[in-house]
């Protein structure tokens, strides 16, 4: 005998409230979908490492042969390596799914219903759905309109008892731009959990790794997907107060990194003359993207630390003018937002990636 069962009624409201949230198109879907090539089309959407992770990462993953066996639940060796990565003691470091994960365990450790997050738009939409779910009542405050600078006094002025983390990305997505630490520790002053985003640190050098041990206050995550070209593998970590961190070891999946993700983080962090190579390679193309796109009388990019370019279209409709880039092989992030009504990021790509992109908006600067 079959019953109906109100699904939507077991469904906790915190979930029934949230936006379903979609990711852009793979490459081999892309592919597929509009009958070109891989290398036809310049994925320029996703903040993705072009030049893809190491020789050393791939051969390393190839070539290791006890994947039957349960991967180190501490990430041992891993941790000492990021010690010397970052100067923080591995005793600070945990690693994750990504930063997502960091971030959703921070929630899970800190948050109950009904007390507040303070997250400053533009930027990332994942910051608003976990503070969602855990419940918490989130508070914008909005960058700068003109330079997206955080304005820290109208933050400090938001913060109050019930507020539990304040979390900010640096550099900021989908902005670019840094966090500068003086006005840092301003924030620090609070007594929220400052919790900085610095996912695309490799590209700015800009950093407040060396203030976690200082202030027991402060978060650092961190990304393995942009720099070292692993976004495949979902690899993030954070640096910790320690007594910020006993707890969140409490509630981490036992095995919440697998072999793969292991051996593939330690082999990226051995081949530091690859990578090295590679940050200068797309930083490089990072400037003369910039300049060439700020030669188009429809667009206005604004200058950026990461491995991205916030694009205002100033002419035109930025839905169109993505629609158009993806028929000629060209895919870039709309944004559409209270913040960003009418923008594109672009991602940096190799020197054929940006020809590519210059070509097809060159093509419809005319008639946008």
């Amino acid at each position: 005998m079959a019953f109906d069962t109100d699904i939507e009624a077991l469904v906790r409201p915190e979930v029934l409230g949230l936006e379903s949230h979609l990711p852009g198109d793979p490459l081999n879907v892309a592919s597929r979908r509009l009958g070109l090539e891989p290398d036809e089309i310049s994925k320029l959407d996703a903040n993705e490492n072009p030049y893809g992770c190491s020789v050393r990462v791939q051969e390393l993953l190839a070539s290791f042969d006890q994947y039957h066996l349960y991967p180190d639940s501490f990430q041992t060796g891993l941790r000492e390596r990021l010690e010397n990565y970052t100067g923080v003691k591995h005793e600070r470091i945990l690693l994750a799914n990504g930063v997502s994960e960091l971030i959703d365990l921070m929630m899970r450790v800190f948050v109950r219903p009904g007390d507040e997050i303070i997250i400053c738009p533009p930027t990332v939409h994942y910051y608003r759905m976990l503070a969602g779910l855990a419940g918490a009542n989130v508070v914008e405050v909005p960058r700068h309109p003109d330079s997206f600078q955080l304005q820290f006094d109208k933050v400090l002025q938001a913060a109050n008892e019930r507020t539990k983390l304040i979390l900010f990305g640096s550099p900021n997505n989908p902005t670019g731009n840094t966090t500068s630490l003086t006005d840092l520790v301003k924030l620090l002053k609070s007594r929220a959990i400052v919790v900085v985003d610095e996912s695309f640190y490799e590209f700015a050098g800009v950093t407040a790794a060396g203030l976690v041990a200082e202030f027991d206050n402060l978060v650092v995550l961190r990304s393995f997907s942009h720099w070292a070209g692993l976004a495949g593998l979902r690899i993030g970590y954070g640096l910790f107060p320690q007594e910020i961190l006993k707890h969140l070891w409490k509630v981490r999946s036992i095995f919440n990194l697998n072999t793969a993700q292991i051996l593939a983080a330690e082999a990226a962090l051995d081949d530091q003359r690859h990578y090295a190579n590679a940050l200068s390679w797309l930083k490089s193309e990072r400037g003369r993207l910039y300049r060439q796109l700020r030669k188009l009388n429809f667009l206005q990019p604004y200058p950026s630390q990461a491995n991205f370019l916030l694009c205002q279209v100033v002419r035109g409709n930025a839905f169109t003018v993505k629609k158009r880039l993806e028929r000629s092989g060209v895919f870039v992030k709309h944004l559409n937002s209270a913040e960003l009504p009418n923008h594109l990021r672009i991602s940096v790509g190799r020197p054929e990636d940006t020809d590519r992109l210059m070509r097809s908006l060159l093509a419809m600067a005319e008639d946008v």
